[in-house]
């Protein structure tokens, strides 16, 4: 198992090898293995996501934003 983007949940991992993939699939067919779904993002994580940028650029004055934006053009066209 592997640790996914959020801290404390983990996914099951897809073998790779065709042969051992093959044999996961039989297996939800039949039923002997479960077929985990990764589960749904939280509501609320969304709402905080969305509103987040537009908070922090409010709260940011006019110069300070000038400098993050002029920092992010330098690192957009560095090579």
């Amino acid at each position: 198992m592997r640790p996914c983007d959020t801290p404390g949940m983990v996914k099951p991992k897809r073998p790779r090898d065709p042969n051992q993939l093959a044999k996961l699939v039989v297996e939800i067919a039949t039923g002997e293995a479960e077929n985990v779904k990764p589960a749904a993002p939280h509501p609320d994580r969304r709402k905080g996501g969305l509103k987040g940028g537009k908070a922090r650029a409010k709260k940011l004055s006019a110069a300070k934003r000038r400098d993050i934006a002029k920092r992010a053009a330098v690192a957009r066209w560095r090579l």
